[in-house]
C-alpha cells in the first residue's frame, strides 16, 4: 500500500466513529401550541442536568403551532415522520391530544395545565398506562384563585372582565369557574373571547366601555406568546389585570400567580431522559406541580393609581418594585 492510499486511510477510520456517532444521535421532539418563550429552554437544561445534550448525543427538533391549535395535527405528523424517539407535547391538553393521536407507539412526555384524566390522556396519575407521562401544574383551575387575588386588590371594581381563546380546550370550564367566583364575590363578570390580536384589541375596548375595574387573563398559549401587547393594552386602558405567568409581571404586568414555567419545562425534560434512558411511560406517574409563585410589579400599581395592601405585600413571593 502506498503511502498516501495508507494516510487516507487513516482519515477514513479515524472519521468512523465521529460518523456513527452522528448517525446515532436520538431525535427528541417539543412540540409547543404557542410560541417560543425563554422558559421553554428549562426543558433542554433537564434534559442536559440528566445527560442528553442538544448536538452531542441527542438532536432536539423544535416547532411551534404560534397559538394556531388547528396546525397541531400537522406538525405532531411532521415530527413523527421525522423519527422523533420522544416527543414531549406542551402548551395544554390539545397539543398532547394531537401528538397522541399521531402516534400510538411513541413515548409521549405532556407538560399542560389541565387535568390529564379528564381528557383521556392517561388512566391515572399513579398508573398512566400507554405510551404517554408527563407534567401537570393546573394552572387552567387556578382562575378563581387569581380573581380573587385581583378582587383583593382591586376590591372597589364593581364589574370584571375575563379573557379566554375560545378555541382553547379548556374554555367553557374556565368560563363556568370565573362566573361562579365572581358571583360568590358578589361582582359582575363580562367573559369576553379573543382569538387573534385584533379580538384582544377589541376585548379591552368592549371593557372600558362597560366600565370594568380589572381583567383576569386566562391561562392560555396564545395570550402567553403575546405578553408584551396584552400588557401593554391593559397599561394603555388603564385597566389592573392578573396572568398567569410571571414573565408577563417581569415585562410591566400588575400581577401574576401560577407556577414556575421554566421549571415546570425542566421537569418535563427529566422525564423525557428517563424514556431515553429505558423507562416507560406506563411506569412513570405523572407529576404535579406543587409549588406557586404570586408576584407583584409595584412600579405598575403605582401608575395605575393602586394601594397594594401591606397584607398582599407579604403574601406574594416576589414584590418587583
Amino acid at each position: 500500500m502506498k503511502r498516501r492510499e495508507f494516510i487516507a486511510g487513516l482519515g477514513g477510520a479515524a472519521a468512523m466513529p465521529f460518523l456513527a456517532q452522528a448517525q446515532e444521535r436520538r431525535v427528541v421532539a417539543f412540540l409547543h401550541s404557542g410560541s417560543q418563550t425563554p422558559p421553554h429552554d428549562g426543558f433542554a437544561r433537564g434534559l442536559a442536568d440528566a445527560g442528553y445534550v442538544d448536538g452531542r448525543n441527542i438532536t432536539i427538533e423544535r416547532r411551534y403551532a404560534e397559538g394556531r391549535y388547528d396546525r397541531l395535527t400537522e406538525l405532531a405528523s411532521e415530527l413523527v415522520q421525522r423519527g422523533a424517539v420522544v416527543i414531549c407535547a406542551a402548551g395544554g391538553a390539545h397539543t398532547a391530544i394531537a401528538v397522541k393521536t399521531a402516534s400510538s407507539n411513541i413515548p409521549i412526555v405532556f407538560s399542560i395545565g389541565s387535568d390529564p384524566v379528564k381528557f383521556g390522556l392517561v388512566t391515572s396519575f399513579n398508573q398512566p398506562g400507554g405510551n404517554i407521562t408527563g407534567v401537570s401544574f393546573f394552572t387552567a383551575e387556578l382562575e378563581p384563585k387569581r380573581l380573587g387575588l385581583l378582587h383583593s386588590v382591586v376590591p372597589q371594581a364593581t364589574s370584571v372582565g375575563a379573557l379566554l381563546n375560545p378555541t382553547n380546550a379548556n374554555a367553557e370550564e374556565q368560563a363556568r369557574d370565573l362566573t361562579a367566583a365572581a358571583q360568590a364575590l358578589g361582582v359582575q363578570i363580562h367573559v369576553l373571547h379573543a382569538a387573534s390580536e385584533a379580538e384582544i384589541e377589541a376585548a379591552f375596548v368592549t371593557l372600558s366601555e362597560r366600565r370594568g375595574g380589572s381583567i383576569v387573563i386566562a391561562s392560555d398559549s396564545f395570550f402567553a406568546g403575546r405578553q408584551a401587547a396584552i400588557v401593554s393594552m391593559a397599561a394603555r386602558h388603564t385597566i389592573p389585570a392578573i396572568y398567569e405567568w410571571r414573565e408577563f409581571v417581569d415585562q410591566g404586568g400588575l400581577m401574576s400567580y401560577g407556577p414556575n414555567l421554566t421549571e415546570t419545562y425542566r421537569q418535563a425534560g427529566l422525564y423525557t431522559a428517563r424514556i431515553l434512558h429505558g423507562d416507560k411511560p406506563a411506569d412513570i406517574p405523572v407529576t404535579r406541580a406543587t409549588k406557586f409563585e404570586f408576584v407583584i410589579n409595584m412600579k405598575t400599581s403605582k401608575a395605575l393609581g393602586l394601594v397594594i395592601p401591606t397584607s398582599m405585600q407579604l403574601l406574594a413571593d416576589e414584590v418587583i418594585e
